[in-house]
């Protein structure tokens, strides 16, 4: 079969307004993060995006009192990450209010002082949207930069099936965690599950160890288990020394303990959050400026 020129003419135009429509139907390509607007973001969903923080809301260092261990051990795994070098996940849990969060973000702002020129990167991922990670992590894996994936209060509940995704990224499947990223979380629960929920578990299942050794499964792939703890009166009381020295404040020792102590036990608790409030709450009372 032959076509005349003018039939040739027409299946063309035909064509190309067939790709067009096709071009208009396709969704339309994901714009690339500029990784350099900021130090920090924050992974959204629905459309997916990195929202650039221009100022992370942290403290320093030198401020947080009382968890040495868990601080000299986070800052070394950062720094040798920093550098390039192979670095754990790390699984901060423990008591709440003792700075698991405030240690994370500080250690990042710190290591970005100590290596010069580390190009690395806070992105922080809420936990409802852990089953869109492996599509965060095609972003972060053709980066330059190196990412921490910082996941806040992480938990999980007996129906949650979000732990999946995150088990996947941490160890297994077959491309695994980029060399690039590494992953800290915080839980006030060492195997991210109640307790209570274990043992019901154990107790129900046809095959107790299997059914909990799934979830449990998932605190596993954490290289680094950091673990925080409800400190004592002098510890408290060390924190808000610490505070009133690096912002200046004077007040009488005696005066400063008795309205410490008054303060955690209105509170019924002590932590490095009660600390901070009580700091704060003086600091307002003090005219000073934080």
């Amino acid at each position: 079969m032959t076509f005349s020129p003018d039939e040739l003419a027409g299946e063309g135009d035909t064509l190309r307004r067939i790709a067009n429509a096709l071009e208009r139907m396709s969704p339309p390509a994901e714009p690339v993060p500029d990784f350099d607007a900021a130090d920090a973001f924050i992974w959204h969903v629905g459309p997916d995006r990195l929202q650039p923080v221009p100022e992370v809301n942290r403290v320093a260092l030198d401020l947080l009192l009382g968890i040495d261990r868990a601080r000299d051990t986070l800052l070394a795994n950062t720094v040798q990450f920093a550098r390039g070098l192979p670095a754990n996940n790390a699984l901060l849990w423990g008591a709440r209010g003792m700075g698991k969060s405030s240690l994370v973000k500080a250690v990042h702002a710190h290591v970005l002082d100590v290596v010069p020129d580390s190009a690395l990167k806070l992105v922080e991922i809420q936990r409802e949207d852990l089953p869109a990670i492996g599509r965060l992590m095609t972003h972060l894996r053709q980066a330059q930069a190196r990412f921490v994936l910082f996941c806040d209060d992480l938990s999980f509940s007996h129906d949650d099936q979000h732990y999946k995704s995150l088990k996947a990224v941490l160890d297994g499947g077959v491309e695994g965690r980029p060399q690039n990223v590494v992953l800290y979380a915080t839980s006030n629960r060492r195997h991210l599950m109640p307790r209570d929920m274990i043992e019901n578990e154990r107790s129900s299942a046809i095959s107790p160890s299997e059914a909990v050794e799934e979830k449990v499964s998932l605190s596993d792939r954490f290289g680094l288990w950091l673990g925080f703890h409800p400190c004592g009166q002098d510890e408290y009381l060390a924190m808000i020394d610490g505070y009133c020295a690096a912002y200046g404040l004077t007040i009488a020792p005696e005066r400063l303990r008795a309205e410490a102590i008054e303060w955690q036990a209105t509170r019924g608790s002590r932590s490095g959050r009660v600390a901070w409030q009580f700091f704060t709450d003086l600091a307002g009372r003090s005219g000073l400026h934080l």
